[in-house]
Protein backbone atom coordinates (compact mmCIF):
# COMPACT_ATOMS: atom_id res chain seq x y z
CA UNK A 1 0.00 0.00 0.00
CA UNK A 2 1.37 3.47 -0.73
CA UNK A 3 2.87 5.09 2.13
CA UNK A 4 0.23 8.53 1.51
CA UNK A 5 -2.07 6.57 3.77
CA UNK A 6 0.18 6.41 6.44
CA UNK A 7 1.34 10.03 5.82
CA UNK A 8 -2.57 11.31 6.36
CA UNK A 9 -2.86 9.27 9.50
CA UNK A 10 -0.08 11.10 11.19
CA UNK A 11 -1.39 14.68 9.96
CA UNK A 12 -4.81 14.25 10.67
CA UNK A 13 -5.30 17.60 8.80
CA UNK A 14 -8.60 19.34 9.55
CA UNK A 15 -10.90 20.23 6.41
CA UNK A 16 -11.27 24.60 6.72
CA UNK A 17 -14.75 25.61 6.64
CA UNK A 18 -15.50 27.98 3.54
CA UNK A 19 -18.08 29.72 4.73
CA UNK A 20 -17.77 33.56 6.70
CA UNK A 21 -18.62 34.03 10.31
CA UNK A 22 -18.58 36.01 12.97
CA UNK A 23 -15.87 35.64 15.35
CA UNK A 24 -17.45 36.10 18.98
CA UNK A 25 -15.39 36.20 22.09
CA UNK A 26 -17.31 34.75 25.56
CA UNK A 27 -16.95 37.87 26.98
CA UNK A 28 -18.73 40.13 24.20
CA UNK A 29 -21.34 37.07 24.50
CA UNK A 30 -22.14 37.86 27.83
CA UNK A 31 -22.24 41.10 27.76
CA UNK A 32 -24.38 40.96 24.52
CA UNK A 33 -26.38 38.46 26.55
CA UNK A 34 -27.07 40.52 29.60
CA UNK A 35 -28.13 43.47 27.46
CA UNK A 36 -29.69 42.38 25.25
CA UNK A 37 -31.43 38.85 26.53
CA UNK A 38 -35.32 38.95 26.23
CA UNK A 39 -35.85 37.10 29.39
CA UNK A 40 -33.75 39.48 31.18
CA UNK A 41 -35.78 42.47 29.70
CA UNK A 42 -38.55 40.80 30.86
CA UNK A 43 -37.33 40.47 34.58
CA UNK A 44 -36.06 43.75 35.16
CA UNK A 45 -40.27 44.80 34.40
CA UNK A 46 -40.65 43.17 38.24
CA UNK A 47 -38.66 45.37 40.18
CA UNK A 48 -40.25 48.55 38.34
CA UNK A 49 -44.02 47.45 39.34
CA UNK A 50 -42.82 46.99 42.90
CA UNK A 51 -41.14 50.46 42.53
CA UNK A 52 -44.51 51.50 41.39
CA UNK A 53 -46.43 49.72 43.99
CA UNK A 54 -43.75 50.99 46.89
CA UNK A 55 -44.66 54.65 45.79
CA UNK A 56 -48.01 53.62 46.07
CA UNK A 57 -48.10 52.72 49.60
CA UNK A 58 -46.44 55.86 50.29
CA UNK A 59 -49.47 57.74 49.44
CA UNK A 60 -50.86 57.50 52.84
CA UNK A 61 -48.45 60.36 53.53
CA UNK A 62 -49.92 62.60 51.26
CA UNK A 63 -52.14 65.24 52.70
CA UNK A 64 -55.90 65.44 51.87
CA UNK A 65 -57.15 68.78 50.78
CA UNK A 66 -60.54 68.76 50.71
CA UNK A 67 -63.65 71.56 49.94
CA UNK A 68 -67.55 71.51 50.67
CA UNK A 69 -69.79 73.61 49.25
CA UNK A 70 -73.36 73.43 49.69
CA UNK A 71 -76.99 75.57 49.91
CA UNK A 72 -79.77 74.66 52.08
CA UNK A 73 -83.02 76.43 51.88
CA UNK A 74 -85.82 75.82 54.27
CA UNK A 75 -89.84 76.62 55.45
CA UNK A 76 -90.63 75.58 58.75
CA UNK A 77 -93.82 75.27 60.64
CA UNK A 78 -94.15 77.73 63.42
CA UNK A 79 -97.26 77.71 65.73
CA UNK A 80 -96.65 81.21 67.21
CA UNK A 81 -95.91 82.65 64.12
CA UNK A 82 -98.90 84.88 62.10
CA UNK A 83 -98.66 83.14 59.31
CA UNK A 84 -97.28 79.38 61.02
CA UNK A 85 -94.20 79.67 58.75
CA UNK A 86 -90.79 80.71 58.75
CA UNK A 87 -87.80 80.35 56.02
CA UNK A 88 -84.19 80.15 56.87
CA UNK A 89 -81.50 79.65 53.93
CA UNK A 90 -77.67 78.37 54.33
CA UNK A 91 -74.93 78.83 52.43
CA UNK A 92 -71.85 76.88 53.74
CA UNK A 93 -67.72 77.31 52.13
CA UNK A 94 -65.50 74.86 54.20
CA UNK A 95 -61.78 73.67 53.35
CA UNK A 96 -59.82 71.19 54.89
CA UNK A 97 -56.33 69.23 55.35
CA UNK A 98 -55.81 65.80 56.82
CA UNK A 99 -52.54 64.80 57.22
CA UNK A 100 -51.35 61.40 58.75
CA UNK A 101 -48.38 61.05 60.73
CA UNK A 102 -45.90 58.20 61.67
CA UNK A 103 -47.30 57.55 65.07
CA UNK A 104 -50.74 56.66 63.64
CA UNK A 105 -52.06 59.87 64.41
CA UNK A 106 -54.47 61.72 61.98
CA UNK A 107 -54.63 65.84 62.39
CA UNK A 108 -57.24 67.67 60.42
CA UNK A 109 -57.14 71.80 60.31
CA UNK A 110 -60.72 72.95 58.95
CA UNK A 111 -61.86 76.22 57.41
CA UNK A 112 -65.62 76.53 58.14
CA UNK A 113 -67.44 79.16 56.62
CA UNK A 114 -71.84 79.29 57.07
CA UNK A 115 -73.68 82.20 55.63
CA UNK A 116 -77.40 82.04 57.00
CA UNK A 117 -79.91 84.10 56.18
CA UNK A 118 -83.63 84.01 57.28
CA UNK A 119 -86.71 86.21 58.26
CA UNK A 120 -86.58 85.09 62.05
CA UNK A 121 -84.74 88.69 62.75
CA UNK A 122 -87.49 90.87 61.59
CA UNK A 123 -89.54 89.15 64.37
CA UNK A 124 -86.96 89.78 67.24
CA UNK A 125 -85.83 86.06 67.17
CA UNK A 126 -82.15 86.60 66.22
CA UNK A 127 -80.10 88.20 63.68
CA UNK A 128 -82.22 87.70 59.94
CA UNK A 129 -78.64 87.80 57.86
CA UNK A 130 -75.17 86.53 59.22
CA UNK A 131 -71.74 85.39 59.02
CA UNK A 132 -70.35 82.13 61.29
CA UNK A 133 -66.88 81.41 60.53
CA UNK A 134 -64.40 79.00 63.13
CA UNK A 135 -60.65 77.46 62.41
CA UNK A 136 -59.77 74.46 63.88
CA UNK A 137 -57.60 71.18 64.18
CA UNK A 138 -58.42 67.91 65.32
CA UNK A 139 -56.28 65.36 66.12
CA UNK A 140 -57.11 61.22 66.88
CA UNK A 141 -53.69 59.73 68.40
CA UNK A 142 -54.25 55.71 69.01
CA UNK A 143 -52.28 54.78 71.87
CA UNK A 144 -52.59 51.29 71.88
CA UNK A 145 -53.48 49.43 69.00
CA UNK A 146 -52.33 51.02 65.88
CA UNK A 147 -49.47 52.87 67.37
CA UNK A 148 -46.05 53.48 66.01
CA UNK A 149 -44.30 54.01 63.16
CA UNK A 150 -44.45 49.94 62.06
CA UNK A 151 -48.67 49.68 62.20
CA UNK A 152 -48.51 52.74 60.54
CA UNK A 153 -45.75 52.24 57.53
CA UNK A 154 -46.69 48.11 57.57
CA UNK A 155 -47.79 48.78 53.54
CA UNK A 156 -44.94 50.59 53.02
CA UNK A 157 -42.27 48.20 54.47
CA UNK A 158 -43.80 45.18 53.09
CA UNK A 159 -43.57 46.75 49.26
CA UNK A 160 -39.89 48.23 50.08
CA UNK A 161 -38.87 44.27 50.72
CA UNK A 162 -40.86 42.97 48.03
CA UNK A 163 -39.03 44.82 45.44
CA UNK A 164 -35.63 44.21 47.63
CA UNK A 165 -36.86 40.32 46.67
CA UNK A 166 -37.63 41.08 43.33
CA UNK A 167 -34.65 42.48 42.98
CA UNK A 168 -32.26 39.55 44.18
CA UNK A 169 -34.60 37.52 41.85
CA UNK A 170 -33.40 39.65 38.44
CA UNK A 171 -30.25 39.10 40.18
CA UNK A 172 -30.67 35.11 40.01
CA UNK A 173 -32.13 35.49 36.74
CA UNK A 174 -28.52 37.14 35.35
CA UNK A 175 -26.82 34.71 37.04
CA UNK A 176 -28.74 31.96 35.71
CA UNK A 177 -28.18 34.02 31.80
CA UNK A 178 -24.46 34.62 32.60
CA UNK A 179 -23.95 30.19 33.18
CA UNK A 180 -26.41 29.57 30.23
CA UNK A 181 -24.35 31.81 27.75
CA UNK A 182 -20.97 30.30 29.05
CA UNK A 183 -22.24 26.78 28.66
CA UNK A 184 -24.17 27.60 24.97
CA UNK A 185 -21.04 28.85 24.39
CA UNK A 186 -18.93 26.07 25.13
CA UNK A 187 -21.09 23.56 23.36
CA UNK A 188 -20.48 25.67 20.03
CA UNK A 189 -16.95 25.51 20.44
CA UNK A 190 -17.33 21.74 20.99
CA UNK A 191 -19.72 21.14 18.19
CA UNK A 192 -17.45 22.81 16.04
CA UNK A 193 -14.77 21.15 17.12
CA UNK A 194 -16.62 17.51 16.50
CA UNK A 195 -17.11 18.47 13.02
CA UNK A 196 -13.62 19.28 11.89
CA UNK A 197 -13.09 15.80 13.36
CA UNK A 198 -15.88 14.48 11.31
CA UNK A 199 -14.64 15.75 8.22
CA UNK A 200 -11.28 14.74 8.75
CA UNK A 201 -12.09 11.24 9.20
CA UNK A 202 -14.17 11.03 6.32
CA UNK A 203 -11.28 12.45 4.12
CA UNK A 204 -9.08 9.56 5.81
CA UNK A 205 -12.11 7.24 4.35
CA UNK A 206 -12.33 8.71 1.39
CA UNK A 207 -8.31 8.51 0.92
CA UNK A 208 -8.66 4.72 2.04
CA UNK A 209 -11.39 3.72 -0.71
CA UNK A 210 -9.44 5.43 -3.08
CA UNK A 211 -6.22 3.14 -2.18
CA UNK A 212 -8.20 0.03 -2.03
CA UNK A 213 -9.83 0.29 -5.37
CA UNK A 214 -6.54 1.31 -6.59
CA UNK A 215 -5.14 -2.13 -4.92
CA UNK A 216 -8.00 -4.26 -5.94
CA UNK A 217 -7.77 -3.18 -9.35
CA UNK A 218 -4.18 -4.29 -9.30
CA UNK A 219 -5.05 -7.64 -7.81
CA UNK A 220 -3.26 -7.62 -4.53
CA UNK A 221 -6.60 -6.89 -2.42
CA UNK A 222 -9.87 -8.96 -2.73
CA UNK A 223 -13.21 -7.28 -4.12
CA UNK A 224 -14.85 -7.68 -0.86
CA UNK A 225 -12.55 -4.66 0.77
CA UNK A 226 -13.42 -2.63 -1.44
CA UNK A 227 -17.11 -2.61 -0.16
CA UNK A 228 -15.95 -2.60 3.20
CA UNK A 229 -13.91 0.84 2.29
CA UNK A 230 -17.25 2.20 0.76
CA UNK A 231 -19.34 1.37 3.79
CA UNK A 232 -17.11 2.71 6.16
CA UNK A 233 -17.01 5.86 3.89
CA UNK A 234 -21.01 6.14 3.63
CA UNK A 235 -20.72 5.35 7.71
CA UNK A 236 -18.38 8.81 8.19
CA UNK A 237 -20.84 10.76 6.06
CA UNK A 238 -23.88 10.67 7.87
CA UNK A 239 -21.97 11.24 10.73
CA UNK A 240 -20.73 14.90 9.30
CA UNK A 241 -23.98 15.54 8.16
CA UNK A 242 -25.56 14.73 11.64
CA UNK A 243 -22.78 17.13 12.88
CA UNK A 244 -23.64 19.45 10.41
CA UNK A 245 -27.24 19.46 11.87
CA UNK A 246 -26.66 19.68 15.57
CA UNK A 247 -23.76 22.66 15.38
CA UNK A 248 -26.68 24.28 13.01
CA UNK A 249 -29.32 24.10 15.70
CA UNK A 250 -26.69 25.23 18.82
CA UNK A 251 -25.65 28.26 16.24
CA UNK A 252 -29.43 29.01 16.38
CA UNK A 253 -29.75 28.70 20.40
CA UNK A 254 -26.84 30.85 20.83
CA UNK A 255 -27.99 33.30 18.18
CA UNK A 256 -31.44 33.27 20.07
CA UNK A 257 -29.80 33.52 23.59
CA UNK A 258 -27.48 36.66 22.19
CA UNK A 259 -30.85 38.45 20.29
CA UNK A 260 -28.52 38.57 17.50
CA UNK A 261 -29.93 38.48 13.84
CA UNK A 262 -32.02 35.27 12.81
CA UNK A 263 -28.94 33.06 10.18
CA UNK A 264 -26.31 34.67 11.70
CA UNK A 265 -23.09 32.10 11.74
CA UNK A 266 -21.08 32.19 14.77
CA UNK A 267 -17.55 31.12 15.54
CA UNK A 268 -16.02 31.16 19.22
CA UNK A 269 -12.63 32.19 19.52
CA UNK A 270 -11.53 31.17 22.96
CA UNK A 271 -10.74 27.58 23.62
CA UNK A 272 -12.12 26.05 27.27
CA UNK A 273 -9.25 26.34 29.80
CA UNK A 274 -7.38 23.16 31.02
CA UNK A 275 -5.95 25.53 34.15
CA UNK A 276 -6.12 23.66 37.84
CA UNK A 277 -9.05 25.63 39.27
CA UNK A 278 -8.20 24.73 43.18
CA UNK A 279 -11.16 24.83 45.36
CA UNK A 280 -11.72 24.50 49.15
CA UNK A 281 -14.97 23.44 49.73
CA UNK A 282 -15.90 25.11 53.15
CA UNK A 283 -15.14 28.11 51.93
CA UNK A 284 -16.85 27.74 48.52
CA UNK A 285 -19.99 26.78 50.92
CA UNK A 286 -20.04 29.83 53.21
CA UNK A 287 -19.69 32.09 50.08
CA UNK A 288 -22.56 30.46 48.50
CA UNK A 289 -24.70 31.09 51.99
CA UNK A 290 -23.34 34.98 51.74
CA UNK A 291 -24.10 35.41 48.05
CA UNK A 292 -26.80 33.32 46.77
CA UNK A 293 -30.00 35.59 45.84
CA UNK A 294 -32.25 33.09 45.91
CA UNK A 295 -31.59 32.83 49.46
CA UNK A 296 -31.54 36.39 50.03
CA UNK A 297 -35.10 36.65 48.85
CA UNK A 298 -36.41 34.01 51.06
CA UNK A 299 -34.39 36.38 54.22
CA UNK A 300 -36.50 39.43 52.65
CA UNK A 301 -39.90 37.41 52.77
CA UNK A 302 -38.62 35.95 56.64
CA UNK A 303 -38.13 40.16 57.09
CA UNK A 304 -41.96 40.47 55.92
CA UNK A 305 -43.34 38.23 58.00
CA UNK A 306 -41.65 39.52 60.83
CA UNK A 307 -43.01 42.80 60.23
CA UNK A 308 -46.23 41.39 59.96
CA UNK A 309 -45.94 39.18 62.75
CA UNK A 310 -45.15 42.68 65.05
CA UNK A 311 -48.15 44.34 63.44
CA UNK A 312 -50.52 41.86 64.37
CA UNK A 313 -49.27 41.23 67.47
CA UNK A 314 -49.31 44.91 68.53
CA UNK A 315 -53.27 44.54 66.73
CA UNK A 316 -54.02 42.45 69.45
CA UNK A 317 -54.25 45.06 72.29
CA UNK A 318 -57.74 47.36 72.66
CA UNK A 319 -58.60 50.10 70.95
CA UNK A 320 -57.17 53.14 72.88
CA UNK A 321 -58.12 56.74 71.17
CA UNK A 322 -56.99 60.24 71.93
CA UNK A 323 -58.68 62.98 70.42
CA UNK A 324 -58.49 66.48 70.70
CA UNK A 325 -59.49 69.60 69.26
CA UNK A 326 -59.29 73.33 69.37
CA UNK A 327 -61.11 75.89 67.40
CA UNK A 328 -61.30 79.74 67.13
CA UNK A 329 -64.94 81.08 66.22
CA UNK A 330 -66.31 84.46 64.64
CA UNK A 331 -70.13 85.82 63.87
CA UNK A 332 -70.96 88.90 62.22
CA UNK A 333 -73.47 91.05 60.11
CA UNK A 334 -70.58 90.90 57.23
CA UNK A 335 -67.83 88.75 56.67
CA UNK A 336 -64.55 91.09 57.17
CA UNK A 337 -66.65 91.67 60.96
CA UNK A 338 -66.78 87.95 61.20
CA UNK A 339 -63.13 87.44 60.00
CA UNK A 340 -61.95 89.77 62.79
CA UNK A 341 -64.15 88.02 65.49
CA UNK A 342 -62.29 84.85 64.19
CA UNK A 343 -58.34 86.28 64.15
CA UNK A 344 -59.08 87.74 67.80
CA UNK A 345 -59.09 84.49 69.15
CA UNK A 346 -61.42 85.64 72.05
CA UNK A 347 -64.20 82.95 71.28
CA UNK A 348 -61.94 79.86 71.43
CA UNK A 349 -63.09 76.73 71.65
CA UNK A 350 -61.18 73.16 72.77
CA UNK A 351 -61.75 69.74 73.70
CA UNK A 352 -60.05 66.24 74.49
CA UNK A 353 -60.97 62.86 75.09
CA UNK A 354 -60.40 58.83 75.48
CA UNK A 355 -62.40 56.35 73.65
CA UNK A 356 -61.71 52.87 74.65
CA UNK A 357 -62.73 49.86 72.52
CA UNK A 358 -62.05 46.25 72.97
CA UNK A 359 -63.72 43.04 71.16
CA UNK A 360 -64.73 40.05 73.93
CA UNK A 361 -62.75 37.28 72.51
CA UNK A 362 -60.90 39.36 70.15
CA UNK A 363 -60.65 36.08 68.04
CA UNK A 364 -59.73 37.64 64.61
CA UNK A 365 -56.53 39.84 65.89
CA UNK A 366 -55.36 37.20 67.67
CA UNK A 367 -56.06 34.37 65.42
CA UNK A 368 -53.99 36.64 62.44
CA UNK A 369 -51.46 36.54 65.23
CA UNK A 370 -50.59 33.33 65.44
CA UNK A 371 -51.18 32.88 61.73
CA UNK A 372 -48.43 35.00 61.35
CA UNK A 373 -46.29 33.46 64.04
CA UNK A 374 -46.85 30.07 61.76
CA UNK A 375 -45.96 31.81 58.69
CA UNK A 376 -42.41 32.83 60.13
CA UNK A 377 -41.16 29.12 61.70
CA UNK A 378 -42.54 27.82 57.99
CA UNK A 379 -40.30 30.38 56.22
CA UNK A 380 -37.30 29.53 59.01
CA UNK A 381 -37.51 25.84 57.84
CA UNK A 382 -37.62 26.51 54.15
CA UNK A 383 -34.21 29.06 54.55
CA UNK A 384 -33.01 26.43 56.31
CA UNK A 385 -33.45 23.69 53.98
CA UNK A 386 -32.39 26.12 50.96
CA UNK A 387 -29.48 26.38 52.65
CA UNK A 388 -28.83 22.54 53.23
CA UNK A 389 -29.36 22.25 49.80
CA UNK A 390 -27.11 25.16 48.61
CA UNK A 391 -24.50 23.63 50.72
CA UNK A 392 -25.04 19.98 48.76
CA UNK A 393 -25.16 21.24 45.44
CA UNK A 394 -21.65 23.30 46.32
CA UNK A 395 -20.36 19.96 47.27
CA UNK A 396 -21.27 18.76 44.19
CA UNK A 397 -19.99 21.10 42.08
CA UNK A 398 -16.51 20.87 43.96
CA UNK A 399 -16.66 17.13 43.18
CA UNK A 400 -17.28 17.64 39.85
CA UNK A 401 -14.58 20.31 39.59
CA UNK A 402 -12.02 17.67 40.63
CA UNK A 403 -13.29 14.71 38.52
CA UNK A 404 -13.78 16.43 35.65
CA UNK A 405 -9.80 18.31 35.60
CA UNK A 406 -9.01 14.67 36.25
CA UNK A 407 -10.64 13.52 33.21
CA UNK A 408 -9.03 15.83 30.92
CA UNK A 409 -5.52 13.79 31.31
CA UNK A 410 -7.46 10.47 30.82
CA UNK A 411 -8.84 11.97 27.73
CA UNK A 412 -5.42 13.04 26.33
CA UNK A 413 -3.94 9.94 27.48
CA UNK A 414 -7.07 8.17 25.48
CA UNK A 415 -6.51 10.19 22.25
CA UNK A 416 -2.48 9.28 22.04
CA UNK A 417 -2.68 5.46 22.74
CA UNK A 418 -5.77 5.93 20.22
CA UNK A 419 -3.42 7.81 17.54
CA UNK A 420 -0.63 5.03 18.25
CA UNK A 421 -2.70 2.61 17.46
CA UNK A 422 -3.85 3.60 14.58
CA UNK A 423 -0.40 4.35 13.32
CA UNK A 424 0.50 0.97 14.10
CA UNK A 425 -2.39 -0.78 12.45
CA UNK A 426 -1.67 1.50 9.30
CA UNK A 427 2.08 -0.24 9.19
CA UNK A 428 0.12 -3.54 9.36
CA UNK A 429 -2.12 -2.65 6.71
CA UNK A 430 1.22 -1.18 4.26
CA UNK A 431 2.39 -4.96 4.52
CA UNK A 432 -1.20 -7.05 4.37
CA UNK A 433 -1.56 -7.63 7.76
CA UNK A 434 -4.05 -5.53 8.39
CA UNK A 435 -7.82 -5.10 6.47
CA UNK A 436 -9.80 -2.02 5.28
CA UNK A 437 -12.15 -2.66 8.15
CA UNK A 438 -9.16 -3.00 10.76
CA UNK A 439 -7.89 0.83 9.48
CA UNK A 440 -11.68 2.13 9.35
CA UNK A 441 -12.40 0.76 12.95
CA UNK A 442 -9.27 2.17 14.53
CA UNK A 443 -9.55 5.22 13.16
CA UNK A 444 -12.97 5.00 14.46
CA UNK A 445 -11.66 4.66 17.47
CA UNK A 446 -9.22 7.57 17.01
CA UNK A 447 -12.03 10.36 16.28
CA UNK A 448 -14.35 8.96 19.68
CA UNK A 449 -11.39 9.30 21.77
CA UNK A 450 -10.78 12.80 19.88
CA UNK A 451 -14.61 13.69 20.94
CA UNK A 452 -13.37 12.52 24.35
CA UNK A 453 -10.76 14.90 24.80
CA UNK A 454 -13.06 17.98 23.24
CA UNK A 455 -15.87 16.81 25.52
CA UNK A 456 -13.50 16.61 28.61
CA UNK A 457 -12.33 20.40 28.04
CA UNK A 458 -15.89 21.40 27.72
CA UNK A 459 -16.92 19.50 30.68
CA UNK A 460 -14.35 21.29 33.17
CA UNK A 461 -14.94 24.36 31.79
CA UNK A 462 -18.72 23.79 32.58
CA UNK A 463 -18.11 22.35 35.93
CA UNK A 464 -16.02 25.44 37.14
CA UNK A 465 -19.26 27.62 35.67
CA UNK A 466 -21.83 25.42 37.61
CA UNK A 467 -19.41 26.31 40.93
CA UNK A 468 -19.47 29.76 40.03
CA UNK A 469 -23.20 29.31 39.59
CA UNK A 470 -23.74 27.60 42.75
CA UNK A 471 -21.79 30.09 45.29
CA UNK A 472 -23.45 32.98 43.20
CA UNK A 473 -19.70 34.72 42.40
CA UNK A 474 -20.21 33.86 38.60
CA UNK A 475 -20.91 37.96 37.99
CA UNK A 476 -18.17 38.56 39.89
CA UNK A 477 -16.10 36.27 38.24
CA UNK A 478 -16.99 37.86 34.41
CA UNK A 479 -16.52 40.82 35.83
CA UNK A 480 -20.70 41.65 35.25
CA UNK A 481 -22.58 44.23 37.27
CA UNK A 482 -26.15 44.46 36.94
CA UNK A 483 -25.55 46.83 34.09
CA UNK A 484 -29.62 46.74 32.83
CA UNK A 485 -31.61 49.53 32.59
CA UNK A 486 -31.77 50.46 35.79
CA UNK A 487 -35.49 49.33 37.25
CA UNK A 488 -36.83 52.49 39.03
CA UNK A 489 -35.32 54.42 35.61
CA UNK A 490 -37.58 52.10 33.89
CA UNK A 491 -40.45 53.17 36.19
CA UNK A 492 -39.79 56.50 36.06
CA UNK A 493 -39.94 56.74 32.02
CA UNK A 494 -43.49 55.18 31.97
CA UNK A 495 -45.95 58.26 31.93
Amino acid sequence: MKRSLLLLVLLLLPVAAGAETIRLSLADAIARAVEKNLDLQVERYNPAQQEAEYQKSRGIYNPVLTFLTTYNDSSSYSATLADNRYWTRTTQLNAGVTQLFASGATATLGFNNTYQSSDQGSMGIGMSNYWQSSLGVNVSQPLLKNFGREATELTIDGARLTKEASLEKLQGKLISTVATVRNEYYKLYSLREELEVRKVSLELARRVLQETQARVKAGVMPAMETLNAEFGMASREKELIDAERVLRDQIDVVVQLLQLQPGTTLETVEVPSRGRYEVAEQAEITRALAHRPELKELKRGLELLELQTRVAGNRTRPDLLLSASASSAGLGTTYPQDMDRLSSTKYPTWGVGLTFSYPLGNRAAENEYRKNRLKVEQKGLEIRNTEELIANEVRSAVRAVEANFKQLDVADRGRAFAEERLRAWARKAEVGLATTKDVLDVENDLAAAKNNQIKAQVAYVNAITQLWKATGQILEKEQIRLNLPDPDQLYAEIR
